[in-house]
């Protein structure tokens, strides 16, 4: 599927997408463009106010892993920066929810991860070109396994 580009719809979709998987248990919205789909809730770094985004993921390994393209715009997106100033987050996995702690993946992780994602979604690759920054590979692992 090609990749999709920031518009006022997409927005619409962004703010009713995570109260539509959380009153459907992820029935509706669970998956999209054949990855399967979590509820990711971070603090916001500046005012600590809980912040809740849809995002596709590739389970692996027991850990879920997310990609901050922002739809390959020039910044990283506000869920990102937040997990930057506080890793502990939780997540919702259908009707499961899970605390977890974030890390960028970095070298051999990161290039294994991110070839691993592309080629279940070739628009990441699209992404990555429209920006100039590197699209973060974020590993979300379940905060007991640490």
């Amino acid at each position: 599927m090609p990749a999709v580009k920031r518009s006022k719809l997409i927005e619409i979709f962004w703010k009713v997408h995570p109260w539509l998987y959380r009153v459907t248990g992820g029935r509706i919205g669970g998956a999209m463009m054949g990855m399967p789909v979590l509820l990711l809730t971070t603090k916001h770094r500046k005012t600590g106010e809980a912040r809740t985004n849809a995002l596709m993921y590739l389970p692996k390994d027991g850990k879920y892993v997310v990609i901050a393209s922002y739809l390959g715009e020039p910044r990283h997106p506000a869920w990102f920066l937040n997990l930057k100033a506080n890793p502990r987050a939780e997540i919702q996995v259908v009707n499961r929810h899970i605390p977890v702690v974030a890390h960028e993946a970095e070298g051999d992780e990161r290039v294994r991860l991110w070839t691993e994602v592309v080629a279940r979604e070739r628009g990441y690759a699209e992404y990555q070109q429209r920006t100039t920054r590197r699209i973060p590979v974020v590993v979300l692992e379940p905060a007991t396994a640490r």
